[in-house]
């Protein structure tokens, strides 16, 4: 406040059984004077005796706002982001419980034969190349694409797709700024097809994809890498994102962690057993160091945008 002059504040006050306002000068720690909202402060009570526990603690509380007003209201707010968060978490639960998630049934007329490579890229620039070679130009491509790019193993392409095909269906969770959004992964072909659980929900088999993953095995027999490609959509993922996914899939479908197995073989043959907040609580326990033990680093190879 401008001027520094005392103001005469209001506070709720327990008088025998009965709150009402009562006039008292609130300084603050530099002498310099403020005033409490009355508003507030009445809708904030108004809340807090819909608490089973306020008469227990009704005198306590008219003594913090007679003491120190702006320390109540403070606790106020601090409890009220904790009530927030916790409704958050029943609300996903919830979302995940009604849905009554169905595995996507593959049609057939979308089962397509495998990606060529030629059909994205000059052959003739990694003819006569070895492994790292092409490895550099694979990531060199992509640099200024809105893609992910990746070069596996011929051992890990294979572990991962016979893995996709004993468990075709996956739920990743996608950590976002407020909670997780999860997303579904299916395995066909010598593609991984991505679209959020919500899209799903309400487009079945024609939900829109957020991202797709597709392997080229041109190379496998020759050079034993197969080329990873990641496009997504980049109104719904940023790359950071895309990679995020890309990693949780070789998580979940290379390594052979036995939590993580349980989870692939729970959703898909016992689906009534899985609790999708398992997912969350492994995910939380796991650091995505790009540096860290990952068997198929992942380069940001999207363009920048602003």
């Amino acid at each position: 406040m401008a001027a520094a002059l005392l103001q005469r504040g209001r506070v709720v006050k327990l008088l025998g059984s009965c709150w009402r306002y009562v006039e008292y000068p609130i300084l603050t720690s530099n002498n310099r004077t403020i005033m409490t909202s009355r508003a507030r402060l009445e809708k904030a009570v108004e809340e807090i005796q819909k608490n089973p526990y306020f008469d227990k603690y009704a005198q306590k509380i008219a003594k913090l706002q007679q003491t120190s007003p702006e320390e109540f209201l403070k606790r106020i707010d601090e409890q009220k982001r904790k009530e927030m968060e916790q409704k958050e978490k029943l609300r996903q639960e919830k979302q995940f419980e009604a849905s009554q998630f169905v595995k996507p049934k593959l049609d057939a007329a979308m089962q397509t034969k495998p990606a060529e490579l030629k059909s994205i890229m000059k052959m003739e620039l990694i003819e006569g190349k070895n492994k790292e070679e092409i490895t550099h130009i694979w990531h060199e491509y992509h640099k200024h694409k809105d893609s992910i790019a990746a070069v596996v193993s011929k051992e890990q392409f294979e572990k991962m797709f016979a893995r996709g095909e004993k468990y075709k269906t996956f739920l990743l969770p996608l950590p976002r700024e407020k909670g997780y959004e999860f997303i579904v992964c299916q395995f066909q072909g010598t593609k991984v097809h991505m679209t959020p659980l919500l899209w799903y929900q309400s487009h079945k088999e024609n939900a829109p994809e957020c991202l797709t993953l597709t392997y080229y095995t041109e190379l496998m027999d020759t050079k034993d890498i197969i080329l990873m490609r990641g496009e997504f959509d980049t109104n719904s993922l940023s790359v950071t994102e895309a990679q995020c996914l890309a990693n949780e899939l070789q998580m979940y479908y290379i390594s052979d962690h036995p939590q993580r197995l349980k989870l692939l073989e729970t959703f898909n043959e016992r689906p009534d057993e899985f609790k999708h907040m398992d997912l969350i609580a492994h995910l939380e326990t796991i650091s995505f160091d790009p540096g860290a033990s990952s068997s198929m680093p992942l380069k940001q190879n999207a363009k920048k945008t602003s």
